[in-house]
């Protein structure tokens, strides 16, 4: 199987995937927040990643990388908790930052071959999402915030 093939079929399973999670329950804590579920998913995945062979040398690269994705969900639990729309778009934008350096770091393991194309793939469709997702609620957030439909987002 061609990689073009496996990423198209990861990406049909991918697309799946969100259909199953159109029906939203009411949200009571950050940890009902589907981007914060996805957010803990991406570093759970990054975490494990940076443990695999490949990746055991590179201490620095791992170390940050880590980080960057821990910070992902870590921003969105704590804006969150804050209580404030305010409070909650400033650690939104923090964790949108963070997934941005994180992202940066994925394309440099792939550019080292310290992760397969597969792995990358994968990765690379989480972050997409969660990109999405954290964009979303910027956008939501802003428009609670201000009474009116946001500014066109990056």
């Amino acid at each position: 199987m061609t990689d073009l093939i496996r990423a198209t079929l990861n990406l049909r399973g991918f697309i799946h995937g969100m259909e199953q999670h159109q029906r939203l329950g009411p949200v009571r804590t950050y940890r009902d927040l589907i981007v914060w579920q996805k957010g803990k998913q991406l570093a759970i995945d990054v975490c494990l990643l940076c443990e695999t062979h490949g990746m055991r040398s590179r201490f620095g690269l791992r170390d940050q990388m880590t980080r960057a994705a821990i910070s992902i969900p870590s921003n969105i639990a704590e804006g969150d908790e804050r209580g404030t729309n305010k409070d909650s778009l400033k650690y939104l934008i923090i964790a949108r930052a963070s997934l941005a350096e994180l992202e940066t770091q994925i394309e440099i393991t792939i550019g080292l071959n310290a992760i397969n194309t597969e792995e990358y793939d994968k990765l690379h469709l989480q972050a997409q999402e969660v990109g999405r997702l954290i964009g979303g609620t910027i956008r939501m957030r802003q428009l609670r915030l201000n009474g009116s439909p946001p500014e066109e987002a990056k």
